[in-house]
């Protein structure tokens, strides 16, 4: 983090304890005041203010979570990409409910949001993928992720033949990789504060209408 993003972290710490959420949040649609606590938390120059747990589970409901990097949200919902042979995939494609949970610590906020989940088109990916580095969309190819590797080797040996394949900066899509895009049904935004009395503002959907509650915190 550079000196001036440790600053702006500085000046922001503890944003929002004294004054809390405003009772007007709750007229908000969810999705643009998330939009607004992201570009606080990008702004207030938090490293990765794009990353999120994902939360997924088998049909049988064993749960599994890791990091996520947003890679997009508008009105349908929040975007994220990733190889669809993985595990978080095999398990949104047989269970497509999900949750993610947002934690910008020194801004104490936190956003929870559930729903369900479909597979972006290949034009919304490719889309996507051909604005990463070179190295990254080579990477997409060579690596059979969450499947077994025996040595580091083997990896390197497969990025070079994809280097090899693929000698300039067209690299395809491949065709086991891509986005899915979480559908938000409830979103919960978290604002902490003094002595844990914190704020906790709930917006579930029911059709095309967002219902609003205050939860203790």
């Amino acid at each position: 983090m550079s000196l001036l993003s440790r600053i702006k972290c500085v000046l922001t710490m503890g944003r929002g304890v004294m004054t809390g959420l405003p009772a007007a949040s709750a007229q908000c649609d969810p999705l643009e005041l998330f939009g607004q606590w992201f570009v606080a938390a990008r702004e207030a120059g938090i490293l990765f203010p794009e990353a999120a747990c994902l939360a997924t589970a088998t049909p049988d409901g064993r749960p599994s979570a890791r990091m996520v990097l947003m890679k997009g949200y508008d009105r349908r919902g929040i975007q994220f990409f990733t190889n669809y042979d993985s595990r978080k995939a095999r398990e949104l494609t047989a269970n497509p409910h999900a949750a993610l949970c947002f934690h910008w610590a020194i801004l104490e906020r936190q956003v929870r949001i559930e729903g369900t989940v479909t597979r972006l088109s290949a034009q919304e990916s490719f889309a996507y993928f051909k604005t990463r580095a070179r190295g990254s969309r080579l990477g997409a190819w060579a690596s059979k992720q969450s499947q077994p590797l025996a040595s580091r080797d083997e990896l390197a040996q497969r990025v070079k033949d994809f280097q090899a394949k693929y000698p300039d900066d067209q690299v395809p899509l491949p065709p086991y990789w891509g986005g899915f895009l979480l559908a938000p049904v409830s979103m919960e935004f978290w604002q902490g504060r003094a002595s844990r009395l914190h704020d906790r503002l709930v917006f579930e959907r029911t059709g095309d209408i967002w219902e609003t509650r205050w939860l203790y915190p």
